[in-house]
Formats: C-alpha cells, sequence, structure tokens
C-alpha cells in the first residue's frame, strides 16, 4: 500500500470532518456532548444494575460525566474560532463582575425559591428534621466542592459558554432556551436508570414515566432562569456556573432534611418553585429573556 498516498486521504478525510463540524457547530457540540458523557456514564449504570461490581472507581468516573459538555465545547471552540475562541471563553469565565443583586438573587433567591417549593407540599413542613450541627460551615464547602466538582463547572462552559450564544443568534432568546432546555433534559436521560435519579435496578419502571416529565418541566424552568440571568450578566460563564453550583448545592443539602416522600422522592418541589418563577420572568420580559441582538458580537453559527 502507499503509505503516501493513505497519508494523504487522511489527511483529507480530516480535513473534510473540520470543515463539516464548522459549517454544522450545534449539532456537532450536541453530539459530542451526548457521547462523551452516555459512554463515560456505562460502568457506574452497569455497577447500578449488578452487572459490575460496586466499586468507588465507578462513582469517580461517573462524576466525569458531567465534564462531556466542557470537552466538547472545547473541540468545537478550537475548530470554528482557533486559540482565540477559547481565550475568549476563558475571559468570560473569570468574568466575575455583576450587579450585587445577581449574587443576591443566585446565593440567596435560588435557595428561597426551592424551599417554597418544598413548604407548598402537603406534609413537607412537618417532615422537616431540623438543621445538623455545622450546617452553616459544611454548606459553603459543600458549594465550592460542587461548584469545581459537579455539572456546574462540567456542564455550563458548554450549555451557557458555547451553545446558548450561538442559539441566540439563531433562534431568539425564548426559542434558543426551550431548544436548549429540552436537549438539556435529555442530556440527564441515562443517570434514570441509575440511584443518581432515583432509579436503577430496584425500581419500577413506573418511577421512570413519573421522574423524567418532572424533571424536564423543571429544566425547562431552569433554562429560561439561566438565559435571564445570562443575559443580564454580560454573557458571564463564572455567573452561569455559580448559579447552577447555588442550585445543586441546595438541592443535595437540604432535600435530605425533609421526610416526607414527596418531597424526597421526585424533584417536584424543585419543579414548582422555578416554575413559578420562569413563568413571573417570561411574563415580565414578555419572552425577551434580557437578549439584545445589537449589542451581542456576530458569530459564525452555521447550520445546526
Amino acid at each position: 500500500m502507499n503509505t503516501s498516498k493513505a497519508s494523504t486521504q487522511s489527511t483529507s478525510g480530516s480535513r473534510s470532518l473540520q470543515q463539516w463540524m464548522q459549517e454544522h457547530p450545534l449539532f456537532s457540540f450536541f453530539f459530542m456532548a451526548y457521547a462523551f458523557s452516555w459512554i463515560i456514564n456505562i460502568p457506574f449504570m452497569l455497577s447500578d444494575w449488578g452487572i459490575l461490581p460496586k466499586a468507588t472507581l465507578y462513582t469517580i468516573v461517573f462524576a466525569l460525566h458531567t465534564f462531556g459538555p466542557t470537552l466538547a465545547a472545547y473541540i468545537m471552540f478550537r475548530i470554528t474560532e482557533g486559540k482565540e475562541g477559547w481565550l475568549n471563553l476563558r475571559s468570560r469565565l473569570r468574568q466575575l463582575r455583576a450587579g450585587w443583586q445577581w449574587y443576591v438573587f443566585i446565593l440567596l433567591g435560588i435557595p428561597a425559591v426551592m424551599l417554597l417549593g418544598m413548604l407548598v407540599l402537603p406534609g413537607a413542613a412537618a417532615s422537616f428534621q431540623g438543621l445538623p450541627q455545622y450546617f452553616l460551615v459544611r454548606y459553603p464547602f459543600l458549594f465550592i466542592l460542587i461548584f469545581f466538582g459537579g455539572g456546574p463547572l462540567g456542564e455550563e462552559i458548554g450549555w451557557r459558554g458555547f451553545a446558548l450564544p450561538r442559539m441566540q443568534s439563531r433562534y431568539g432568546a425564548l426559542r434558543a432556551t426551550l431548544l436548549l432546555g429540552v436537549l438539556w433534559t435529555f442530556w440527564h436521560l441515562p443517570e434514570f436508570l441509575t440511584s443518581a435519579q432515583k432509579g436503577g435496578a430496584s425500581t419500577v419502571l413506573s418511577a421512570f414515566y413519573i421522574n423524567l416529565p418532572i424533571f424536564f418541566l423543571l429544566v425547562m424552568a431552569l433554562a429560561i432562569i439561566f438565559t435571564w440571568v445570562f443575559n443580564h450578566t454580560g454573557g458571564s460563564v463564572f455567573i452561569a456556573i455559580l448559579l447552577h453550583a447555588s442550585f445543586d448545592t441546595f438541592g443535595s443539602t437540604v432535600q435530605p432534611l425533609f421526610s416526607a416522600p414527596i418531597v424526597t422522592s421526585t424533584n417536584l418541589p424543585f419543579a414548582i418553585g422555578n416554575l413559578v418563577l420562569a413563568l413571573l420572568i417570561l411574563i415580565l420580559t414578555r419572552g425577551r429573556l434580557g437578549y439584545q441582538p445589537n449589542q451581542e458580537q456576530p458569530l459564525s453559527t452555521g447550520e445546526i
């Protein structure tokens, strides 16, 4: 076989793939985000179902699956915009400047909305078991741990760092947000087959039918809230990560303090609170979510 000819064909094929990805940046990003995360999720899923033995290693690998969107975003930034695009993303990661009211909303308002969503459920308040010792010390520690080691950092560089600006430029704020919400929801789909989303071998299929629709409504509400905050804080990816961390930290630390199954068995309390907030945002902004196309830098969006 002619080695030189094979090398030329390989190089040509690589360039053709890169060109196709440049022309279809959103499709390429979401395909890779799904593929990376779903593949990494397989060992934990098999372990949860007893096909593989229980091992700490699988849990650690499972935590890494949240970085699929970030890896996909890095690849697409380098392909579509080169080194400059990734450097621009890094500057948005360091963009801490935002009005103090946004920090109050994220750190206190989001937990308050989630708490209210819990307390309106029948029997929820009576099932509260009280704050554990050193809760106020543990909470910020867990916040930092979740910020860097969980979904916030791993997901938001992709969802809000790469995808949302391009989708808003192409579809407008509301349509882009709803589409991103759907794709964000179903990116989590394998988790519903594991204990991470109250699934797994010991659960019945009806739990999947109940939990997934509730989770869908929750994520759609969060997508609206995230876009609204993102557009009002200059497209700061740091603020998006902070918002994600606030939601995840409160959910993982406060939800277990209630014993009522209506609170602990699904995402219903969080869906209620955030849906009310999202609807209020939609009404007050008339669906614009703070998006101002004339102030946005043009993006080479290509086809989805």
